[in-house]
């Protein structure tokens, strides 16, 4: 496995592994299949484990914590705060004051079984607190032994300058794709000014650029339900976009999830950013499939041709567009 320095002196895997998949928010699955799916991961060479608090109202993380028992020592856990429920139907907010940082790490330490996590990230930033406030608050941290790198995830180019003048900041997490490239304009010169990592979540958008994306599919509860890309109306408009997406695949003797690794690991080489991608699945065999997207070179024309399709596509990448950082910005 190709491993990639992120901030902060934090090594990791070049490829990671989403944990949201360990839950039922893309689908239902057992417990024991999301386990062999980590396991089957870990036995391909990926370390970078990434979770949060709040998937699946902490099974993700009782999941990966069951891993652990035996592994731990083969991993860099990656966790999240932030994200706050039970405001009401379909409702959430954000916290980032001091008192929830360290009751959620108590909490995340507790169900994932271990007494320390690599990279904690800030899911969300608080409107209301300065993300300097925030960051303090993981120092602490820290200094305790409880967290080793901080990360921030849809934080701002201006918040990312902020964050670092209180602690290096490791990674900085986005949804950054072939068709989500927002980040570009403001979050990917912050962060390469600034020696922070990037770590992208949604690289296959979803599940959209595999070609394998079924809207049928979608049961009660799935993150994409909100998410105005998926409906059908923009599904069905944006189908021309995927078909020569993956047209464009097939002539690269590729599948879709390959391309749209392989163009996110050429954009952070041509950049000079480390970038790591930690697509999630419920099955072993996509592991392995995502793992032929890592080391792929793509020509200028090809990237021409996929750099084009953004612009093509209607509907936002985020469920709550005003909590992302291009919103901010």
């Amino acid at each position: 496995m190709i491993t990639t320095e992120l901030g902060d002196g934090l090594t990791v895997s070049a490829l990671g592994f989403g944990g949201m998949s360990l839950t039922d928010m893309y689908g239902p699955v057992s417990d024991s299949d999301a386990l062999r799916t980590l396991h089957h991961a870990v036995d391909s060479g990926i370390t970078l484990l990434d979770t949060a608090n709040g998937y699946g109202d902490g099974r993700s993380e009782i999941t990966i914590g069951k891993l652990l028992k035996t592994r731990r020592d083969e991993i860099q856990l990656a966790t999240k705060f932030g994200i706050v429920k039970n405001l009401g139907p379909s409702q959430r907010g954000v916290r980032g004051d001091r008192e929830y940082v360290r009751e959620q790490v108590e909490l995340s330490l507790a169900r994932l079984g271990t007494d320390r996590i690599d990279l904690y990230y800030q899911h969300r930033v608080d409107p209301a607190v300065p993300i300097e406030e925030t960051v303090g608050a993981i120092k602490e941290l820290i200094d305790e032994g409880k967290v080793l790198h901080i990360g921030l995830s849809e934080a701002t180019g201006d918040e990312i300058r902020r964050a670092v003048t209180v602690h290096p900041i490791a990674a900085i997490q986005s949804e950054w794709s072939v068709v989500s490239r927002d980040v570009e304009r403001w979050v990917v010169p912050a962060a390469t000014e600034h020696g922070v990592g990037f770590v992208s979540y949604s690289t296959l958008g979803r599940k959209w650029l595999t070609g394998l994306l079924d809207a049928d599919e979608f049961v009660a509860g799935d993150v994409r339900f909100n998410i105005t890309r998926y409906n059908r109306t923009n599904l069905a408009y944006n189908q021309p976009v995927l078909d020569e997406f993956l047209a464009i695949a097939r002539d690269a003797d590729l599948t879709g999830a390959q391309l749209a690794l392989a163009w996110f690991y050429d954009k952070g080489r041509r950049l000079g950013l480390p970038a790591v991608s930690i697509p999630g699945t419920r099955y072993p065999e996509r592991v392995t499939e995502n793992l032929g997207g890592l080391d792929v070179e793509l020509s200028d024309d090809l990237v021409a041709r996929l750099d084009a399709l953004a612009v093509q596509v209607r509907g936002h990448r985020s469920a709550q567009p005003g909590s992302v950082s291009s919103a901010r910005e």
